[in-house]
C-alpha cells in the first residue's frame, strides 16, 4: 500500500487560530463524516475544545448506511459521553432539535455569567471538524437565509464575525478546521476516499484501488454488480468494462480511479459506511 504523505505548512497556523475561535466559544459543535466515523473524529479533540460542552454531528448521513450510522451514533455517545446526533446538510428537520441543543449545552456558562452580576447573553457557539466534512454545509443550514450577521463582539479578535441564529444562540460564521495528521495510513486512506485530503497528496489510482480492495470486503459483491464486471474487480476490469480506454486499447486506470471515487462520494454506489462497528 503506497503511502498518503500530506504535510501542510499551515498546521501550526490552523491550531494556533483554532484555539484562540475555541477560547471564545461557550459550545463545540464537531462535524464528522458518518461514513467514516472513527476515521474523521480528531483523537485528541477533548485536548483542543479544553473541556468545553460538545455536540457531535454525524454528517452526510443521507450517503451513509442507516443501520451502521445508528450503532455508531450509540458507540460514540457512550465513549465521549457527548450529545450525538445523525444530520445531512440538505434536510432541516433536525434544525429546532440541534438548536435547542446547543442552548441547553451552554447554559452552565451563562448562568455562571449571571452569578457573576452580569447579564445573560445568547450561547456562542462554533462548528469544528476535519477539512470537508461539511463544516461550511452545517453552519449554512444553522444561518439560514433569514438570519443577519451580528458583527464582531466587544473584546473579541475583529476578524470574528456572529451571526444570530436565535435570541439565544450567537454562531461564529467561519469553521474551525482541525489540521490533519496522517499518522495512521488506513485513516489517511479512509479519508482520501471522501476528499478530505487533498489529491496533491497521493496517487488516484492507489486510492482507487485501496478502496476496492475494502468494498470487496465490507460489501461483496456490490462493485460487481454495480459495473457489471464478470471477472475480478479491480480498475482495470472496470475501466474495461466502462469502455474507458487509451491508445491501443488498453484500460485508462487513471479516468476509472476517478470514476469509481466519484461514483462513492456522490452516492451513486448506494449508503455506505466504510468505519463498519462490529
Amino acid at each position: 500500500m503506497e503511502n498518503i504523505h500530506w504535510y501542510p505548512g499551515h498546521i501550526a497556523k490552523a491550531e494556533k487560530k483554532l484555539k484562540e475561535q475555541i477560547n471564545i466559544v461557550d459550545v463545540v459543535i464537531e462535524v464528522i463524516d458518518a461514513r467514516i466515523p472513527a476515521s474523521s473524529m480528531y483523537p485528541d479533540i477533548e485536548k483542543l475544545i479544553k473541556g468545553k460542552p460538545r455536540l457531535i454531528l454525524l454528517n452526510k448521513s443521507d450517503l451513509a448506511d442507516n443501520s451502521q450510522t445508528i450503532l455508531w451514533c450509540k458507540l460514540i455517545k457512550n465513549k465521549t459521553d457527548c450529545v450525538v446526533m445523525a444530520t445531512n446538510a440538505n434536510d432541516n428537520k433536525d434544525l429546532s432539535k440541534i438548536l435547542n441543543k446547543v442552548t441547553e449545552l451552554g447554559q452552565d456558562k451563562i448562568i455562571a455569567l449571571v452569578k457573576k452580576g452580569l447579564l445573560p447573553r445568547a450561547v456562542r457557539v462554533m462548528v469544528v471538524g476535519m477539512p470537508n466534512v461539511g463544516k461550511s454545509s452545517i453552519i449554512n443550514k444553522l444561518i439560514k437565509k433569514s438570519k443577519t450577521k451580528t458583527g464582531a463582539k466587544a473584546g473579541i479578535t475583529r476578524e470574528q464575525q456572529w451571526v444570530k441564529i436565535n435570541p439565544k444562540v450567537d454562531l461564529l460564521d467561519t469553521p474551525g478546521i482541525i489540521p490533519l495528521k496522517l499518522e495512521d495510513q488506513n485513516k489517511a486512506y479512509k479519508l482520501a476516499f471522501v476528499d478530505s485530503i487533498g489529491e496533491n497528496a497521493y496517487d488516484i489510482e492507489a486510492v482507487a484501488s485501496k478502496f476496492i480492495e475494502d468494498m470487496n470486503i465490507i460489501y461483496p459483491d456490490l462493485l460487481k454488480e454495480y459495473y457489471k464486471v464478470d471477472d475480478e474487480v479491480n480498475i482495470e476490469t472496470i475501466a474495461l468494462k466502462r469502455n474507458w480506454i487509451v491508445s491501443g486499447a488498453k484500460a485508462d486506470t487513471k479516468r476509472a480511479a476517478q470514476n469509481i471515487l466519484n461514483d462513492f462520494r456522490l452516492g451513486r454506489l448506494g449508503k455506505l459506511t466504510l468505519d463498519k462497528y462490529e
